[in-house]
């Protein structure tokens, strides 16, 4: 492949053959135009978006009504969301027992064992899921797609192939939130999630660690006629919406705090969402997510920031201090974190919120 214009990992997705989509956001992965991809099986798109800065990579995969992907396994971590449709997951065990099976439906989660040979099958109605991967920085470090996918070595300590590794579920608080192990989700959009005030009133949040990864996320969920702190964090973080209706905010930690007030404003990226919306903030940009919609907006995040897992350059990237334990995207940037209160904020931020809610008669929360 010829990198000389680029990185290894962008050559390699030129050379499958399928499009490539770029931008800060998608408005709706169902409407992404797919092709045929031989080496996954089904149709296929890449997302490169903005955000995800060689950290992580992603992709759409459909698969007709009846059809399965080819089996087959890599070296990077993958996980998968279920946009629309049905199927079944089929796993290998590394000692060649019995294959292990998985049926899931619209808006289910799971990541694949590393290295694990794996094949996904659609139901009658066909399948379109998100895969979220860290792709890039291993095709990046070892240059040869050929030993990501050639290798077979068992990482025996992530997959033993009991019968209930798709069944195990188990929920416990650390200073960061509340974390969930588990190795599958049945549907993102109705799982109960957990009260995390410290990023806006009425917000709900859970971290979630899958397949003893340390590529994971998090859910979280908050009220009509409400909104997130602004925040910034490493880059790389694929945020999904699953429910609801508004839109984020984008800057630079270098325009400060009042982008508006300081003449930036003509220039803050907002990405308007409905329900299939994909978007990546950049490292150290601030984000801000406001839901204009009569329901309670729902998002996914796959992203770095395992707390079982937690990698150093993610850490670092994130650029903030972490104080017991404590990230700094719950810390007020006034003591060395990355989170903008209420009060702090740019007042144009909340007068436009209003004007948005106004415009489809309604009133922010109180």
């Amino acid at each position: 492949m010829d990198v000389a214009s680029g990185t290894y990992y962008e050559a390699w997705m030129e050379s499958e053959g399928i499009p490539i989509v770029r931008g800060f956001g998608v408005s709706d992965l169902r409407e992404v135009e797919t092709k045929p991809w031989p080496r996954m099986g089904g149709e296929g798109a890449f997302l490169q978006l903005a955000g995800m800065e060689g950290l992580t990579g992603a992709y759409v995969l459909k698969l007709a009504p009846g059809t399965s992907t080819n089996r087959g396994h890599h070296l990077y971590q993958v996980l998968y969301h279920v946009v629309e449709g049905s199927g079944e997951l089929e796993v290998e065990p590394w000692d060649g027992g019995l294959v292990q099976r998985r049926s899931f439906g619209s808006g289910a989660l799971f990541a694949i064992p590393l290295n694990a040979t794996y094949r996904l099958r659609a139901g009658e109605a066909g399948a379109r899921l998100l895969a979220v991967t860290d792709a890039p920085m291993l095709m990046d470090i070892f240059h040869s797609a050929e030993f990501l996918f050639g290798d077979s070595f068992a990482f025996r300590d992530r997959y033993d192939g009991a019968a209930d590794y798709f069944t195990r579920s188990r929920k416990y608080l650390v200073p960061g939130g509340m974390v969930w192990e588990t190795n599958f989700i049945e549907d993102a959009k109705v799982a109960l999630l957990d009260p995390e005030e410290r990023k806006g009133t009425g917000v709900k949040i859970t971290h979630f660690e899958m397949a003893d990864n340390s590529l994971g996320g998090h859910l979280a969920g908050w009220p009509s006629g409400r909104y997130h702190k602004a925040h910034y964090h490493a880059g790389g973080a694929v945020l999904h919406i699953l429910q609801g209706e508004g839109y984020s905010l984008m800057w630079p930690v270098e325009w400060g705090m009042h982008p508006y007030q300081d003449g930036w404003g003509d220039q803050v990226v907002r990405v308007d969402w409905k329900p299939g919306a994909v978007f990546c903030p950049p490292s150290k940009w601030f984000h801000q997510h406001f839901n204009v919609g009569a329901v309670e907006a729902k998002q996914l995040a796959l992203r770095w920031g395992s707390k079982k897992h937690p990698t150093g350059f993610h850490l670092h990237l994130s650029g903030a201090k972490s104080v017991e334990g404590l990230a700094g995207v719950f810390m007020n940037v006034k003591e060395g974190g990355t989170l903008i209160e209420y009060e702090d904020e740019d007042p144009a931020i909340r007068q436009i919120w209003e004007q948005e809610l106004a415009k489809r008669g309604l009133a922010a929360a109180r």
